[in-house]
């Protein structure tokens, strides 16, 4: 019989098909192989192309001197940089004028690679820059939000082949975000006890120890129990922080290490599948949060949203939580 599970951290029932469900390696699509070329002309992120996006905000450099990782301004921003932030309504219709702030992280100089083939210290790196950019971002009076994201394949709505992610400061507290700000409050974990539902969430998911992936000093992936989609993994920090910008040194070195683990699984497990990743934290002011806990969602693109999930806003998961778990952690990395 089919379970409905509620996602205690978002608050949406999820339906796990279990009559419906597929063996975890049904969800692996073989892509046509291609030959991809370490640089490309016409390229705009390739090195000796610079002159082609808006000068860089930041970036670090390899043992050669040469950059490793490059931000720049996104030049098709959705939101416009310049002006003042100015809220209108009239009756019913309300806007904010879409003033905001919008950059590519550029990964890595070489034009057919992927992230999770990176070595370790270039994934440092692209982290490091989203910790820079976080915090240059909320130094901005007009922003409320920063989301730090990376689409990657057509399926996840990238539209340029070379490895690039992407940072938007918002004039506005999205939705989704003050959701989850809502059920941690008034989850009775908070509310009741005076317990971050994070912390208390994941130490379940230890205790449970069936949906866990990988594990390090500072990190834990894992399919959550009421995962929204096939093979949606969670990567939590064990320290409780409310803001991805307060992040050690020590523990950025140790989420690459995670990062990198979670990406080879889905590389090597699903055959390099389309997937988002993003980052669900609040900002520096927000950082000493008791109820909020930062932490990085990764989404492979191997089922479709149709019309139940979009009239009902519940997802169906053709994939039990506890078998993706299995089938990733069996993955050999080497």
């Amino acid at each position: 019989m089919s379970e409905v599970r509620l996602n205690v951290i978002t608050g949406d029932w999820v339906i796990i098909a279990t009559e419906r469900a597929k063996r975890p390696e049904d969800f692996t699509h073989k892509k046509e192989k291609k030959d991809i070329p370490r640089y490309v002309t016409t390229c705009p992120f390739c090195p000796g192309n610079e002159d082609k996006t808006p000068g860089e905000t930041f970036k670090l450099t390899g043992n050669d001197g040469e950059w490793s990782v490059r931000a720049v301004p996104n030049k098709f921003s959705a939101l416009t940089p310049d002006g003042d932030v100015k809220r209108i309504r009239v009756d019913f219709k309300q806007f904010i004028t879409g003033v905001g702030l919008h950059e590519v992280i550029i990964e890595t100089p070489e034009h057919n690679m992927t992230t999770a083939l990176l070595p370790l210290h270039q994934i440092e790196q692209i982290l490091l820059a989203y910790r820079n950019r976080l915090f240059a971002f909320y130094k901005d009076p007009r922003i409320e939000h920063v989301v730090i994201f990376k689409n990657h394949g057509e399926g996840a709505g990238t539209s340029l082949e070379h490895p690039h992610s992407q940072i938007v400061g918002t004039p506005v507290f999205p939705g989704q975000v003050m959701n989850r700000l809502g059920e941690a409050l008034r989850n009775y974990y908070y509310v009741n006890f005076g317990e971050c539902l994070y912390c208390t969430y994941l130490a379940d998911e230890v205790k449970d120890n069936v949906r866990i992936i990988s594990e390090n000093n500072s990190f834990i992936s894992f399919v959550p129990y009421a995962a929204h989609s096939p093979f949606h993994v969670w990567i939590f920090p064990k320290r409780h922080c409310a803001c991805f910008g307060e992040i050690t040194d020590s523990e950025l070195s140790d989420l690459a290490v995670m990062l990198k683990d979670s990406l080879l699984r889905f590389y090597i497990g699903l055959d390099n599948p389309d997937f988002n990743y993003m980052i669900r934290s609040l900002s520096p002011r927000g950082a000493d949060s008791k109820y909020f806990h930062w932490y990085i969602a990764i989404i492979p693109r191997v089922s479709q949203t149709a019309g139940f999930e979009l009239g009902t806003g519940m997802n169906i998961n053709t994939a039990l939580p506890e078998e993706s778990a299995k089938f990733l952690r069996g993955v050999k990395l080497s």
